[in-house]
Formats: structure tokens, C-alpha cells, sequence
């Protein structure tokens, strides 16, 4: 197909997925579930899972081969923009009060699901139909606790903004502790990355590079934005030229942490945290939200359930192997992080709380999911199995949250009474 072609099809491709966006947002909020996993729902209807199966002449035509570059694309601007946001929303004097817990409910959610993962990984190796005939016995441990270790930062972010807890002590220590856990994970994946290709100059670059980064970005770009801070707040708006800058400084972070193989997004959240508060920061939500979570982040769910094919579960077996990968997943992140919250003097209603939120895996794990696929790691029945444990663990988070902390409208209510 041509890039004329392919150019004008992307255009009923976008009003494909925004429509089925709204159709699957509509339906799942009136049984209680976020924004974010209606969308990662229907990404998966519009893969070879659902329309895929039931209209594969449309869905050739609607998605094929040829452009998965652009949507890969799209993706990407989306996801890091919504992350940029969220590093904006981020409260770094709240983690400060909490970092011991953060630390340890972030351990906690890496070492448990790590273990339960790799031991699963180390009877399952020799499984040609899971993993590849040459991935070692070590790398399929690494990688799959990696793939169970990992929390759905992006999605863990969207259900406390959604829920209006971002800036409280529960949302901020669930971010901080995410924001931890994915970072160990990229960390190990780069290991396992680095491993299968002989070149253990990509775990160096990755971690050296990242610690460097967030050093560079929170110690020096931080402190020399704050005049543009007091620029914005003392005009009352933001000015176009100084928008193009920071997005310009969005695209170079999520660049470099994507050039030394950690991915963009946490380039792009590194970069929301130096931003300056008040004004800025509001102006900076004002503009780029609304597009961002209506318009691009949409795009990445799609562009995952075009790599997921759920039909390949097709056994007692696979389905009995995803029951113990999704009880795995359960037990080793949700209960783990629930101790760890009340180690360190949490609540009980608030340790709960961080458990669900930290058991949703959603998106980092399409995304780890895909790495492992393309990269020749894991064959596509194991993406598959892992997908569903994906879906169910985040379909789990909102509802199990809402049940033992409370929905944002009960709470308004309860406060509302109390005042």
C-alpha cells in the first residue's frame, strides 16, 4: 500500500477506535470501570481476537501490516504525553513524608510476583509452544518476573486521577511505589534484552544512563525552569512559544531514556516532575490534557490488541496455566504490597487500597509483553495467556479500590455529611 494510500486510511482508522473508544467507555462505566480499561478493552476488540475473527476481510483492510508503523507512532506521542502529565501531577513533597513506605510497598511488589514468576518460568522453559527453542533457562526467569513484577504505572495514574486522589498520601504513595516497581522491572528487562543479544553494554546504558538522567533532569533542568514559572503565573497564561519549548524538552527526554532502551515514557514522566507547580503546571493540563486522553493515548490500546490473539488459549491445559499465572500475578502483587503498606503503620482501608491499585498490569505489561514477543523471547500463546492476565487484573483494580476505599462520589458524600 502507499503512503497515500495509507495516509488517508489513517484517517478511518482514528474514527474507528475513538468511536469504538466512546461505545466501550459508555458500556463499562456503567458497571464501574475506568476510562483507561474500556479503552484497553476495546483495542482488543478491534485485534484479530474479536473483529479480527468475525470480519477478517474489514479488519485486514482497516489494519493492515503496512500501518503499523504510523499507529506504533501515534502511540507513543499519546502515551508520552499522558505521562508527561502525570510527572506535572506529581507531588514530590508528598513522597518525601513517604518514601520509606514507598520504598518498601515497592519491594514488595517486585521480589514476591519476581519469585512466583520465575519459578513458573523455570518448569515452563522447555514448553516450545510458550517460549523460543533458544531462550535459556535464566533469561525466561528474568523475563517473566519482570512480566509479573511489573504495575500499570500509566493506568495505576489515570484510575487515581480519575478517582481525584492525586495529590493525597494514598495516590502519591501508589505512584511513587509504581513509579519504583516499573523502574526495577525496565532495569531487569534491560538485563534479560542485553543477554539475548551478547551486548551487556545495553543493561549498563540502560541503568547507568537512567540514573543519570533523572539526576541531570531533577537537580539542574528542574531549578532553571523555575523563572519560567514565575513568567507564567505573573502573565496568567501560558504563550505559544514557551508551550513549543517544553514540549521540545518532552520529545528529547522521552527520546534519550528510549535511545538507552529503558522507553520513553519514563523520560517523559522524569520531565513532568521538573516542571514548575502553580500556574505553570495548570496552564501545561489545561492545554495538552483534553487531546491527549481523548484524541492519542487511545491509539496505543489498539495498537497492543493488533498483537493480541486470545484465541490461542485453546486448551484445558492454557486455560489452567492461566489460572495459576493470574493467581500468581494476584497473590505475589496485590497481598505483598498489602503487607508492606501495613509494616510501615498504613491503615488497613488505605493497605488495601495500594494493593488493588498495584495489582492492575495493564499497560507497561502490553508493553513488556510486546518486547518479549518481538524480540523472540515468548511465543504468542504465553503473550496471550499473560494478555488476559493483563485484562483481568486491571479490570480487577477499580471495582476491589472502590470497595475497600470508596468511590469519588461516595467519598464527596460522606464528606459533604460530615461537614
Amino acid at each position: 500500500m502507499s503512503t497515500l494510500d495509507l495516509s488517508v486510511l489513517f484517517f478511518l482508522q482514528m474514527a474507528v477506535i475513538l468511536g469504538a473508544c466512546r461505545i466501550m467507555g459508555i458500556l463499562f462505566n456503567r458497571i464501574g470501570q475506568s476510562q483507561v480499561v474500556s479503552e484497553m478493552i476495546a483495542g482488543v476488540v478491534l485485534g484479530p481476537s474479536l473483529m479480527g475473527w468475525l470480519f477478517p476481510g474489514f479488519s485486514s483492510y482497516l489494519f493492515p501490516v503496512d500501518s503499523t508503523p504510523i499507529l506504533f507512532a501515534v502511540a507513543q506521542l499519546g502515551l508520552v504525553l499522558y505521562m508527561f502529565l502525570i510527572g506535572v501531577e506529581f507531588d514530590v513533597n508528598l513522597i518525601k513524608s513517604r518514601l520509606r513506605s514507598a520504598a518498601s510497598v515497592s519491594l514488595a511488589g517486585i521480589v514476591v510476583p519476581f519469585a512466583l514468576g520465575g519459578t513458573l518460568a523455570y518448569f515452563l522453559v522447555r514448553d516450545a509452544s510458550l517460549f523460543a527453542a533458544r531462550t535459556t533457562t535464566l533469561q525466561a526467569v528474568l523475563f517473566m518476573g519482570a512480566a509479573m513484577s511489573i504495575t500499570a504505572f500509566p493506568m495505576l495514574a489515570r484510575i487515581i486521577f480519575e478517582q481525584g486522589l492525586s495529590r493525597t498520601s494514598l495516590g502519591t504513595l501508589a505512584l511513587a511505589a509504581g513509579s519504583m516497581d516499573d523502574a526495577a522491572a525496565w532495569c531487569v528487562l534491560a538485563v534479560v534484552l542485553a543477554s539475548f543479544q551478547n551486548n551487556p553494554a545495553i543493561a549498563v546504558y540502560a541503568i547507568g544512563g537512567g540514573v543519570l538522567f533523572g539526576l541531570v533532569v531533577l537537580l539542574g533542568l528542574r531549578r532553571a525552569l523555575l523563572p519560567l514559572g514565575k513568567r507564567v503565573a505573573a502573565a496568567g497564561e501560558m504563550s505559544q512559544g514557551m508551550l513549543i519549548f517544553v514540549l521540545m524538552l518532552v520529545m528529547l527526554g522521552a527520546w534519550f531514556t528510549d535511545f538507552i532502551q529503558i522507553y520513553a515514557v519514563f523520560g517523559a514522566f522524569i520531565m513532568g516532575i521538573a516542571m514548575p507547580r502553580g500556574k505553570f503546571a495548570a496552564e501545561l493540563h489545561r492545554i495538552i490534557y483534553p487531546l491527549t486522553t481523548a484524541f492519542l493515548l487511545p491509539m496505543f490500546f489498539v495498537y497492543s490488541g493488533l498483537n493480541t490473539k486470545i484465541g490461542l488459549v485453546n486448551t484445558p491445559y492454557l486455560w489452567w496455566l492461566t489460572g495459576l499465572v493470574l493467581l500468581a500475578a494476584t497473590l505475589g502483587k496485590g497481598v505483598a504490597c498489602y503487607g508492606a503498606a501495613r509494616w510501615h503503620g498504613t491503615s488497613h482501608r488505605e493497605a488495601l487500597a495500594v494493593g488493588t491499585l498495584m495489582n492492575a498490569r495493564g499497560l507497561m505489561e502490553l508493553i513488556i509483553l510486546n518486547i518479549g514477543l518481538q524480540r523472540g523471547i515468548i511465543e504468542p500463546a504465553l503473550f496471550a495467556i499473560m494478555v488476559l492476565m493483563a485484562i483481568t487484573t486491571t479490570l480487577m483494580a477499580t471495582p476491589l479500590f472502590e470497595r475497600v476505599y470508596g468511590s469519588k462520589a461516595s467519598r464527596a458524600a460522606k464528606e459533604e455529611a460530615f461537614l
